[in-house]
This record gives structure tokens, C-alpha cells and sequence, in this order.
């Protein structure tokens, strides 16, 4: 009886690059070990549609090819290097960790994606370090993988994360940082903390401060506080201020609302011209989106007068959705008693987007 699997192992030396990629491919659906090898070597056929087909071949047979593809990251053919980074990347295994851990350090940016992507599929804390020096990759895409690996790993990459918050570079504080935004690691918030108040670095203490929004604890507050005034630091320390949900900035949300003079806008110049809208405009739009998140009810009067301003009357409508079924009352008030045509519409519309029927209420204008 003929040997199916052997057939198609001889077949991958066919002068036909589509038969090759054939047989690649029945290597793949019969999943046997004996493939392997031989699909390995497909990984330097001059096609690459016979390559890519070997590479999902090997994934598809997955534990049985581990290890060989593990040592395919030392072949001297990048692109092989490459093919193997990518097929761990979906089956990684614990045996081949050693190998990975070296990949991560690769001179080809794709094998260092693909392993830090496989590192995070294992979420091994002994890649942490490494993890931490590529948080400072040139190649975006790497840095972010770098990222994701640590965030799989949780919390036992936030130890390394928070000493190095400490690292001189201040590009290496910074991505430590945005790392332990993701991680969200209570252990990290006093350190967050001092970073936020006394980094030199604009951008570090930027990130600080999401940092600490993102782990939601009220424990930063009192220092979130002391820095929502700084014009550098307010909007995101207005975000994070919101997502921790502290009842405690609604009176400098309101009045960073409350103060906005629309007439000082009248002939400005369109807000990506006009470096005053980022020092201005955005944090009274961020103070919006803290209260929607928020949701406490004193707000709701508070952003009803702010669709009267046409610079915030989107953001406001917004947040007054979110508010849901406690908004609708406070709106239809304001609309049996506005003069104004133009905000009329604009609570009108509101309202209906909260599912407010007008032709069940009957009103005097």
C-alpha cells in the first residue's frame, strides 16, 4: 500500500512550484511528524507562496515540530528565521523558551515581533528584562508586542516595570510606563505617584498620570489633584481623575466648564491652526467625558447649560446620553422653557437619541 505522507514529502522537491505548494499543504492536513523535516526545508523554497504554505504547514502539525523549528532562529537565512519566529508565535511551547528568549534580541525586527508575541503566548516572567530593553525598539510594531508580552505576564512583570521607572533614560521611564498602564499593577501606584509629581519629563509624567487612571485607584487622587491645573498635565490628569470615578474634581470640572466664554472663540481660526485649542479646548472636552464616566447626578445641569456653547455641544450631548433615562427629565424642562431655536434642536435631538417620543408629551414651548 502506497505511503501518502512519503509521496507528498517527495513531491515538495517537484520542479512545479504549484505542486510543492500542494504538497506542503497535504503535509499540513495530515499532521504527521514525519512532515516536519522535510517542510523545514521548504522554508527556503524559492517560492514564497511554497514558504508561506510550509510555514502554516508546520503550525498546523504544532507539538511534533516545536523544537526543530526552535532551532531554525540560529539558521543563517533570516527568512527562515523569520518563518520560524511566526510559526512559535502560534504554537510556543515551554521547550523552545531559551531560543525565544535570545530572538527577542534579534538584529531582524520580525523575528523580534514574533518572539516577543510567542513570549507573550507563554507568559513567561523570566522574559521580562528582555521584554522591558524593547519597550525602547525603533520599530513601533515590536514595541508594542513587547508590551502585550508584559500585560500576559501580569503581575509578576511589574516588579522589573517599577525599577525601571527608575532608569536614567527618560524614553526607557516613559515606555516602563505605558507598560504598566496595561499591567494596571497596585504595586506600581506610589511609584506612578512620585513619577507624576517630580519626573522631569513632560512626557513621563503625561503617562504617569494614565498610568494611574488606568489602574483606578482613588489612592491617587489627592496627587492627580495637585497637578490638574498644570497646563501640561491637566487632560490627561482629567482622564484619569475620570476613570477613577472620585467625586472629588466635579467642582473643578465644573467650573473648568463653566468658565468656557464661547465668544472668545467667535473668529478663531480652525483648532488645527490655533495651538490655543490644545491648551484650552481640550481640557473643558476632557472634563465632559470625566463627568459621563463619573455619572453623578449633579452633572446633568451642568452639561445641559453646556449645549447652549457651540464649541462643547457635541461632547455635552454626548455625555448627557450616557446619563441615560436620568437625563431625559432634566431635558425636557429645558425644553419647555428655551427661547433659543438652535439649542432647541440640539436638546431635541438629544433627547431622541435617548429614545424621548415627542409625540408622547405634550407641551407649551
Amino acid at each position: 500500500m502506497a505511503d501518502v505522507v512519503m509521496e507528498h514529502i517527495a513531491a515538495l522537491k517537484d520542479e512545479d512550484w504549484g505542486i510543492r505548494e500542494d504538497a506542503a499543504m497535504a503535509l499540513g492536513e495530515s499532521r504527521d511528524p514525519r512532515g516536519v523535516r522535510p517542510l523545514i526545508e521548504a522554508l527556503r523554497d524559492s517560492d514564497r507562496a511554497v514558504k508561506t504554505t510550509a510555514a502554516n504547514a508546520l503550525t498546523a502539525i504544532g507539538d511534533p515540530a516545536v523544537e526543530e523549528v526552535g532551532r531554525c532562529l540560529q539558521d543563517p537565512d533570516l527568512s527562515v528565521q523569520e518563518a520560524a519566529a511566526s510559526i512559535l508565535s502560534m504554537i510556543g511551547d515551554e521547550r523552545v523558551i531559551e531560543p525565544l528568549h535570545s530572538a527577542l534580541l534579534n538584529q531582524d525586527w520580525v523575528v523580534r515581533m514574533h518572539a516577543a508575541r510567542a513570549v507573550a503566548r507563554l507568559a513567561d516572567p523570566r522574559s521580562v528584562e528582555t521584554l522591558i530593553l524593547l519597550l525602547h525598539d525603533n520599530v513601533p510594531a515590536v514595541r508594542d508586542e513587547a508590551i502585550a508580552a508584559l500585560r500576559a505576564i501580569g503581575e509578576l512583570a511589574s516588579g522589573p516595570l517599577v525599577e525601571a521607572l527608575k532608569h536614567q533614560d527618560w524614553r526607557i521611564r516613559l515606555r516602563a510606563t505605558e507598560a504598566l498602564c496595561v499591567v494596571k499593577s497596585q504595586t506600581a501606584i506610589m511609584p506612578l505617584v512620585k513619577l507624576l509629581k517630580h519626573d522631569h519629563d513632560t512626557a513621563v509624567r503625561q503617562e504617569a498620570a494614565r498610568a494611574l487612571g488606568n489602574i483606578g485607584d482613588p489612592v491617587a487622587v489627592d496627587a492627580l489633584l495637585e497637578v490638574v491645573k498644570d497646563p501640561l498635565l491637566q487632560v490627561r490628569a482629567i482622564e484619569a481623575l475620570g476613570k477613577i470615578g472620585d467625586r472629588r474634581v466635579l467642582p473643578f470640572l465644573f467650573q473648568l466648564i463653566g468658565e468656557l466664554k464661547t465668544g472668545d472663540y467667535r473668529d478663531r481660526t480652525p483648532a488645527c491652526e490655533d495651538n490655543r485649542y490644545e491648551q484650552e479646548l481640550v481640557g473643558v472636552e476632557e472634563a465632559i467625558r470625566a463627568l459621563a464616566r463619573i455619572q453623578d447626578d449633579e452633572a446633568v445641569p451642568v452639561l445641559i447649560k453646556a449645549l447652549q456653547s457651540t464649541l462643547i455641544r457635541k461632547e455635552a450631548g454626548d455625555a448627557l446620553i450616557q446619563f441615560g433615562q436620568k437625563a431625559v427629565a432634566p431635558l425636557v424642562s429645558q425644553l419647555k422653557h428655551e427661547q433659543d431655536e438652535n439649542i432647541r434642536y440640539h436638546v431635541t435631538d438629544t433627547l431622541q437619541q435617548l429614545g424621548w417620543n415627542p409625540n408622547r408629551v405634550r407641551f407649551q414651548p
